[in-house]
């Protein structure tokens, strides 16, 4: 069988699984050759298709992401390393980067709450070559995942991963603050959310569910922002589609007023929160 039919007949199993069938074979594919998608698609259409591909097929359709098979997932021009200690980086949060880059591209002082990966932190730090950043998180197994792709990135001389809590008192003491940026993309999903079987039973849960409405995090997280941002700071917080009443009231009963962005679907994605004047 050649490349070409092994991913038409993957993409035909793969129909009842994903929405983007013919997508994840063709990922999986050019994983199973180590070349990229493009060079799959240009020279190696007619070559035979290689053993491992039926295995990497057979794990997509048990529902486990493409992102932990391949161990890497493209966000905002980079290429993270991906395993099932962190969140996949998805497309739609790229909108709070651009975000950061055009609201205040002077920043020096960037801090990531809840890193995972490090997607949002290092993306930021990538386009701002005059800024340096801290990533936390709880989980020492996204730690290890975000600070692999700090020195992945070549940013090691300005990102530092550390262990801290919101929930812990003083998480923030030690973190050399004030700072001009706050990125977050917190756990925000209803804990019996309805979610398919690829995020539930694959992706970490503390990065995902935060309590009966999906507002605890935002609840503990928040009120602490206006002590650790600087004068004139600025944070961005992600926020589900259906969040952004709720948690601006949050923000605003903590003295930061909030301000809306869509993502390019046109759903609420992102709050921008800054001291009130």
């Amino acid at each position: 069988m050649t490349v070409a039919e092994a991913i038409r007949a993957a993409s035909i199993d793969l129909a009842a699984e994903s929405d983007t069938a013919r997508l994840d074979a063709e990922v999986l594919m050019a994983h199973a050759l180590g070349v990229s998608r493009s060079e799959l698609l240009l020279r190696h259409m007619n070559a035979p298709s290689p053993p491992e591909f039926s295995a990497l097929i057979e794990r997509r359709l048990s529902h486990e992401p493409v992102a932990q098979i391949t161990g890497s997932q493209p966000f905002f021009g980079l290429d993270f390393l991906i395993t099932s200690e962190v969140l996949i980086p998805r497309g739609d949060s790229e909108v709070l980067v651009e975000l950061a880059l055009s609201l205040r591209p002077a920043a020096r002082r960037v801090l990531d709450c809840g890193t995972g990966s490090g997607a949002l932190l290092l993306a930021v730090l990538a386009n701002l070559p005059s800024a340096s950043g801290i990533g936390i998180d709880r989980s020492l197994g996204a730690m290890a995942v975000a600070a692999a792709n700090v020195a992945r990135l070549g940013l090691g001389d300005r990102a530092t991963i550390i262990h801290a809590d919101w929930d812990s008192a003083g998480w923030s003491e030690g973190l050399a603050g004030p700072f001009d940026l706050i990125l977050a993309n917190p756990p925000y999903v209803e804990d019996h959310a309805d979610l398919a079987p690829s995020v539930r039973h694959h992706e970490p849960a503390g990065a995902l569910f935060a309590g009966p409405v999906g507002l605890d995090a935002y609840r503990a997280l928040i009120p602490q922002l206006p002590a650790i941002l600087a004068p004139g700071g600025l944070a961005l917080v992600e926020i589900g589609s259906e969040q952004a009443g709720q948690v601006s009231a949050i923000a605003l009963a903590c003295g930061l007023s909030a301000t809306l962005h869509h993502d390019l679907a046109g759903r609420p994605r992102v709050l921008e929160l800054v001291e009130k004047a």
